[in-house]
């Protein structure tokens, strides 16, 4: 898969954090936190700037383009 670019990553990730506010029981909500408060925001400590990327964005990210399993 190529790679999200860097604007369409963020969309999504504000996104999905958005999707799970107030969820604070779901995996996906408790993930986007701990990146957050982990990172203190900066993109290179998130989960999007890992090398394979964040697993939320990867997913929403297929889904968006019809590459789903």
């Amino acid at each position: 898969m190529n790679s999200i670019p860097e604007d369409v990553a963020l969309q999504i990730c504000d996104e999905i954090r958005r999707e799970n506010h107030g969820k604070w029981y779901t995996f996906s909500r408790l993930q986007c936190w701990g990146c957050l408060k982990f990172s203190k925001g900066d993109l290179a400590k998130m989960c999007l700037g890992s090398e394979g990327g964040c697993n939320l964005v990867n997913k929403h990210y297929a889904q968006r383009s019809g590459m789903t399993d």
